[in-house]
């Protein structure tokens, strides 16, 4: 079973043969499950994205056959997110601990939420985990709907053209960019940890600094 799960992993991060092998649709249905179901948080979003601009550039994909519908599935799987955690409210906090669900994701979610206020639905498309996350969390606080709608189109919107266009303009302007794509990718997993690593080291000095005080009290 353990070999199976790490073949099942190496060949979801393989992302190259997954654009190529699925194309547009599965593109879109992991873009989807990423960002609309709490089991999606493992997936290699950003990766996925930048991977598929470079395809597209290569002339194996559509570019605007690529971007219209992704953006649609990032978008709708928020707003699942969205109302998952609106129905489910304070039953997610709740929740014990399973392999696809940690309660420490959610809690780490409603910080950023709380930290960045209606910018988090726009920053966390960014961050992986944090945008898996995000939504349900956006819902249980009570976020209006029409408000988050609007920064969720935004975000997604952003996240996606972002990406992709990246890949795009990488596989025009790098002459067998897709020989290479592996470096690609570690760096695109680089970047998309930065904030990641940035929200935990914050995180820990301000409860240090917390700590401290309470000490000196």
């Amino acid at each position: 079973m353990g070999d199976f799960l790490r073949s099942i992993i190496h060949q979801l991060y393989n992302v190259q043969e997954i654009v190529r092998w699925g194309g547009t649709l599965l593109v879109c249905t992991i873009v989807f499950v990423e960002t609309g179901l709490f089991v999606g948080f493992f997936l290699p979003g950003d990766s996925l994205l930048v991977t598929a601009g470079v395809v597209a550039a290569a002339g194996d994909l559509n570019l605007y056959w690529l971007l219209f519908p992704v953006c649609i599935c990032a978008i709708a799987g928020d707003q699942l997110g969205y109302w998952i955690g609106r129905n489910m409210g304070q039953r997610l906090y709740q929740r014990g601990d399973s392999r696809l669900f940690k309660k420490k994701y959610i809690e780490q979610a409603h910080a950023f939420y709380e930290e960045h206020g209606r910018k988090a639905v726009i920053i966390a498309r960014f961050v992986p985990i944090i945008r898996t996350f995000c939504p349900p969390v956006a819902g249980a606080a009570g976020m209006t709907y029409s408000t988050y709608l609007a920064y969720d189109v935004f975000g997604g919107l952003l996240w996606v053209c972002s990406m992709i266009l990246i890949g795009f303009f990488l596989g025009r302007a790098v002459p067998h960019v897709e020989s290479k794509i592996h470096w690609v990718i570690l760096a695109v997993i680089f970047l998309s940890l930065l904030p990641t690593a940035y929200h935990v080291m914050k995180q820990r000095r301000q409860s240090r600094a917390k700590s401290v005080a309470e000490e000196q009290e």
